[in-house]
């Protein structure tokens, strides 16, 4: 069995991780987990950030991604908010990769920027609402978006330097099919 790659697509919210993910998964297999396939049931339950929501979401990504790194999946994409200022994203970052690292799998990692002025006009997408419907309220979605930025480093400085297995792509105007198709030559995939 070969060993699994595990792409991780990281940035800020509405930054279009969901939407690149997706058309990478379209032209290579690799199933998408976007980081809302988690949150959302549990959100039906419980508030977000409480130790209910935390435990259930963690639990459930923790387990997929073990059972596909032991499957015979070619591999997954992730996406995933990453505030680099808290050590916490760090561990969770780590902790998924390591199920992959454990079976000489392949960690890359993706990460978007765009202007905050193109983030706040994404996060009113209808197909994000659609696949989100946290993200429904989008006046509150649009604060939480607000605060986040202000609050939290949600774009690496050197946190990649010199990682071989990293890229960064500024997609402020490009299209996610455009975006997936650099990620595919860049890593080969």
């Amino acid at each position: 069995m070969p060993a699994p790659t595990l792409l991780f697509i990281l940035g800020p919210p509405a930054v279009g991780k969901m939407a690149v993910g997706h058309e990478i998964a379209s032209r290579t297999g690799f199933p998408l987990f976007h980081n809302h396939m988690a949150i959302e049931p549990v959100l039906r339950f419980f508030e977000f950030g409480s130790p209910p929501f935390a435990r259930l979401v963690e639990g459930f990504r923790s387990a997929l991604f073990e059972e596909v790194a032991a499957s015979d999946l070619p591999g997954m994409i992730f996406t995933y908010v990453w505030a680099f200022d808290l050590p916490s994203c760090d561990e969770s970052v780590d902790r998924y990769a390591t199920a992959f690292r454990a079976r000489d799998g392949r960690v890359l990692y993706v990460e978007l920027e765009a202007t905050q002025e193109e983030r706040l006009r994404r996060n009113e997408h209808e197909w994000r609402l659609a696949e989100k419907p946290s993200k429904r309220d989008v006046a509150t979605s649009r604060d939480l978006l607000l605060a986040l930025d202000a609050d939290h480093r949600l774009n690496s400085i050197d946190e990649f330097a010199g990682n071989p297995d990293y890229l960064r792509v500024d997609n402020t105007d490009l299209s996610p099919a455009a975006v997936a198709e650099l990620v595919i030559a860049h890593f080969g995939l």
